[in-house]
């Protein structure tokens, strides 16, 4: 017997965990590591943590840089200073429930979470382009 189609499908599957990142703030600037400052209006950002509370592994930000490169859209990252909280999203728990290799990636916003949460308009079409690119 070789393997199940659930492990073929497992193995051959990519999931994009899609959420907010936190841009960087220009009165807090000092918040984020010197090389991890998403800018709004700069490109999609892939989200890391050592701490595990994104999913983003070496391999599934690689592919989405290399998508992003192919199709010409500019791929930030960030990763939150270990000395600073950091929130999570589902791509943790849905990579670990289901084993489907997965990248945690979003648009850079100020504010986020309250009334006045913003984000830059070119970023809306770069990920949307990207995900298109994703999926053809």
């Amino acid at each position: 017997d070789g393997p199940s189609h659930r492990t073929e499908a497992i193995a051959n599957s990519f999931m994009l965990s899609v959420d907010g990142a936190h841009g960087i703030h220009p009165n807090y600037a000092d918040r984020h590591e010197e090389a991890h400052r998403p800018a709004l209006d700069a490109g999609p950002t892939i989200k890391y943590n050592a701490n595990q509370r994104y999913a983003t592994t070496g391999v599934t930000a690689a592919t989405i840089k290399a998508l992003g490169k192919k199709v010409g859209i500019p791929i930030q990252s960030v990763c939150v200073k270990n000395d600073s909280p950091c929130g999570s999203t589902i791509g943790p728990i849905m990579s670990t429930l289901t084993g489907i290799a997965t990248v945690d990636l979003g648009n850079a916003m100020l504010s986020m979470h309250s009334i006045r949460e913003m984000c830059g308009t070119k970023d809306i079409d770069y990920l949307t382009l990207l995900i298109d690119a994703f999926f053809k």
